[in-house]
Order: structure tokens, then C-alpha cells, then sequence
């Protein structure tokens, strides 16, 4: 068999066209970029991950200053800032070849000239801001403060946060004043103690910071300016606790002056209003009080006056609770004699008495001589069971069932016996007892018996009328 051509051979493979090696970049085009601070430095050369690592590391320290706001971090912020130009400028030199582009340098000049200048102008603005809360706050406005501190925005706060922060602090401290001043605005209104002491704690903590002086003077101004408050008796109790407030050094003792020139008129006035009240021992402590913390007040007088009738107000009071729980001549009033101040005096003549315990003879004396108003009585006689007094007569009286056996029966006074005390003073006075006179052996004596046998009627009061009864009792009324 005739032999196959042998196959052409293949064409030989062409070299691979040398690698063009990356253009020449401008090291202060590079270095401009940089300074960006968004790694456009890097993106010239063509280094992509470093350039979004430099922004990365941008935004990570911009976030980590803006959140601390330490000065700290604005030095970290520069050191990178300049880090990332001197890198920049350490790459773009190590090329062989170096070219000056000027358009290069124009753009990324004009792109750090602006990132720059508004971080500037950011920072000055800030300080401005910063300024007006300061002032501000010296001036104890904190409502002028807080708008001041309204316009920064989270520009101010990359750019500047340090200088911002302070502001924070001012807000937040006013915002605390703030709820002082509602706290304390309840204590006017409602008398509260504990809103009172709540609204004090919470201005102490803000003084604790320095700088807050003319802010807390200003909602306690407002506060102290508004007592005395419409209740004499809340402003009493608010005063008192300003007064036995312990001194703080701090303008929080001012409170003392204000209570000095308010808390007078309102004990007088709260002792008052409790009288109208029938709050006798209040109003007697009220009025003391002003006597004890200010004696040369030029309402000491009305003070006197004022535990003088609270005295006599509780005096009456006492005396007629006794004489309403009394029922006999040993329980209430009868039992346990007070004074009342204020009674009549027991003098010569005439002395209208109040009648307590058994009143089956002391009712039938004049109405004139009696009287159920404590408040009007000179005396007050405790009248017990009457009993037998002297006798005045025995007679003998017989009945159709006993002709020849007549019952002997005496007929004695009516004796009651008495406890007579002058009201003004609760002492006892004599009488001790009073025998009423009457009439004796009468022609028929009606009687009655229980059982078989008669034992008679056994001895007798003597029969009294009005009469009887007033000559009697006329020694205990007269003097």
C-alpha cells in the first residue's frame, strides 16, 4: 500500500505582547487625594482595597468621635488623616516613573479644600452654637440654651463633637430643671411635702454639676416668688420645711430668706382658717409657733390673741363633750370636772347654773336659773337620787283592814345630794347637798301592797311644790 503524507505541522504559537505597566501617577495628586479623607489617593493608583479600607477606617473613626466625643478621638482622626497622605505619597513615589498631571492635582486639591473647609467652617459654626448656650446658661435661660443646642446636627457632631457635648449636658440639665419646676409647682398647689422634698433633690443633683448655678436660681426664683400660695396652711407647712431645712452652701439656701419673710403671715393666717374650722388644737399650735420662731414679729399680738381663744375653744369643747357622756351624778362631767376659761365669773348675787345627773327635783326650777349651754353657766351642780333628809313629822294612819293596828309613818325632807363646781375654774364649791321642805301628814295616804299582808306605806318624802323646790336650790345659785 502506497505511505500517507505525513501531516503539516501546526504554526507556531505567538509570544504573549509584553504587560504595559500601570501609567505614572502624580505622588502630590495622590497625596491631595488622600487628604480627602475617602482614599481617592489610592483609587488614582489603582488600589482599590485600600481605598475602600480608608474610607471604611473614615467612617469607623468620624462614627467612634461622633459617639464618644473624646479629644482622643479627634487626635486618632488626624493621625490617620495624615497617615493616609504620607502612605499615598510613599506609593505614588515608588513607581518608576513619575509624572506631574496638572488636572489630576486641580480635582483632588479642590476635593480636600472642600472636605477640609467644611469640617472648618462645621467646627467655627459649633463653637458659635457652643458660645450662645454658654451664655445661656450663665444667664440662667435655659430655654434660650436649648434652642442654641437645637441647631446642632449630626454635621456639627463629626466635625466637632467635643465642642458640642458640653451643650448636651446643658440640655439634659434643663430638662431635669424642668421637671424640677413641674414638681415644684405641685408642692404650691397641693401643700405636698414630698413633692417639695422630690423637687429640692432633683435641683441638688443638678448643682452638682458646676455651671448650673444661675439654672437652678431660676426655677427656684420662680418657685419662691410664688408663695405665699393661696392656702395659708399649705404655705405654713412649705415654709417650715424650708426653714428646718439643713444649709446646703449653695444657692438652694435662699430658700431660708424666703421662708423668713413669708411663713409669719401664713401661721397666722392657717391658725385662722383652722378655727373656722373647729380645728382648735392646730390652729392653738399654728399660732404658737409663730411665738416661738418669730416673738417680734409685728403679728405676735394677733398670735396671743389667737392661742388665747384656741384655749378657750378647747376648754368648751372638753366640757361639753364630758357634759354630753354625762348620764348621772358619777359619770361624765360629774365624774371628771374642766374648766372652761371663759365662763362667767361666779360672783355676788345671781349665778345661772347648768343642772347634770338626776334632774327630777332641779327640773322644776325656774328656766331662768338653768341653762344647757355650757358656755353660759357659771356653775355646773351634779344633782345624785334623793334620799332622805330630816324628819318632819310621824304620823299614824290606820285603814279599814287594820282599825285598831294604824301604821306609824315619818315624814322626812327630801335630801339631794350635790356636786357644785364653778365652771371657770373646775373647782368644787359647797353646797354639798340641799333639803327640800314640804308638806307632811296628809289626811288620806294612797299606797299600795303586794302579798297578804299589809305592812303600811313606810316613811314618806314630805310633799313639795315649786316653791319648795326653789328655796331649796336658791342657797346653791346665789352667792
Amino acid at each position: 500500500m502506497p505511505a500517507e503524507p505525513p501531516a503539516p505541522a501546526a504554526p507556531p504559537t505567538p509570544p504573549e505582547p509584553p504587560r504595559q505597566p500601570p501609567p505614572p501617577r502624580d505622588p502630590v495628586a495622590v497625596a491631595l487625594g488622600n487628604a480627602s479623607l475617602l482614599g481617592i489617593g489610592y483609587l488614582l493608583l489603582g488600589r482599590w482595597r485600600l481605598a475602600a479600607l480608608a474610607v471604611v477606617g473614615t467612617g469607623w473613626l468620624l462614627n467612634l468621635t461622633a459617639s464618644t466625643a473624646e479629644t482622643w478621638c479627634e487626635i486618632l482622626l488626624l493621625l490617620w488623616w495624615a497617615a493616609g497622605i504620607a502612605h499615598g505619597w510613599f506609593l505614588a513615589h515608588r513607581r518608576p516613573e513619575h509624572v506631574a498631571r496638572r488636572g489630576q492635582r486641580i480635582s483632588t486639591l479642590a476635593l480636600a479644600v472642600v472636605v477640609l473647609l467644611t469640617a472648618v467652617l462645621l467646627r467655627v459654626d459649633a463653637y458659635g452654637i457652643e458660645n450662645r448656650v454658654t451664655e445661656a446658661r450663665e444667664g440662667g435661660d435655659c430655654e434660650t440654651a436649648v434652642a442654641a443646642q437645637g441647631e446642632v446636627w449630626s454635621g456639627h457632631r463629626l466635625a466637632a463633637a467635643p465642642v458640642v457635648e458640653p451643650g448636651d449636658a446643658v440640655v439634659d440639665a434643663c430638662r431635669r430643671l424642668e421637671r424640677a419646676a413641674s414638681t415644684l409647682a405641685d408642692a404650691a398647689r397641693d401643700g405636698s411635702i414630698e413633692d417639695l422634698e422630690r423637687g429640692f433633690g432633683i435641683l441638688a443633683g443638678v448643682l452638682r454639676k458646676p455651671g448650673n448655678e444661675q439654672t437652678v436660681k431660676t426655677v427656684l426664683d420662680t418657685f419662691l416668688d410664688g408663695l405665699p400660695t393661696k392656702d395659708s396652711c399649705d404655705t405654713a407647712d412649705i415654709t417650715g420645711w424650708l426653714r428646718d431645712r439643713g444649709p446646703t452652701r449653695n444657692v438652694l439656701d435662699r430658700s431660708a430668706d424666703a421662708a423668713a419673710r413669708t411663713e409669719p403671715a401664713a401661721l397666722v393666717g392657717c391658725g385662722d382658717d383652722l378655727m373656722a374650722e373647729d380645728d382648735w388644737q392646730q390652729a392653738r399650735a399654728h399660732y404658737q409657733q409663730l411665738l416661738d420662731q418669730y416673738p417680734d414679729d409685728e403679728r405676735s399680738d394677733e398670735a396671743r390673741s389667737g392661742v388665747k381663744k384656741a384655749g378657750l375653744a378647747i376648754e368648751l369643747d372638753e366640757v361639753r363633750r364630758l357634759v354630753q357622756n354625762t348620764s348621772d351624778a358619777k359619770s361624765g362631767y360629774c365624774d371628771a370636772p374642766a374648766k372652761y376659761s371663759g365662763a362667767p365669773a361666779y360672783r355676788k348675787g345671781f349665778n345661772r347654773a347648768l343642772f347634770l345627773g338626776d334632774t327630777e327635783y332641779t327640773g322644776k326650777l325656774p328656766g331662768g336659773w338653768r341653762t344647757s349651754d355650757p358656755a353660759k353657766a357659771a356653775l355646773v351642780v351634779c344633782a345624785g337620787t334623793a334620799e332622805h333628809g330630816s324628819a318632819v313629822e310621824t304620823c299614824y294612819y290606820e285603814n279599814d283592814e287594820s282599825a285598831y293596828f294604824p301604821h306609824e309613818v315619818t315624814f322626812y325632807k327630801v335630801k339631794i345630794p350635790l356636786k357644785v363646781y364653778e365652771l371657770r375654774t373646775g373647782k368644787r364649791i359647797d353646797p354639798r347637798q340641799v333639803q327640800i321642805s314640804g308638806g307632811s301628814c296628809p289626811r288620806t295616804l294612797y299606797y299600795g301592797y303586794y302579798g297578804t299582808y299589809d305592812y303600811g306605806p313606810g316613811d314618806q318624802f314630805v310633799s313639795t311644790a315649786k316653791s319648795d323646790v326653789r328655796e331649796a336650790f336658791w342657797p346653791v345659785v346665789k352667792r
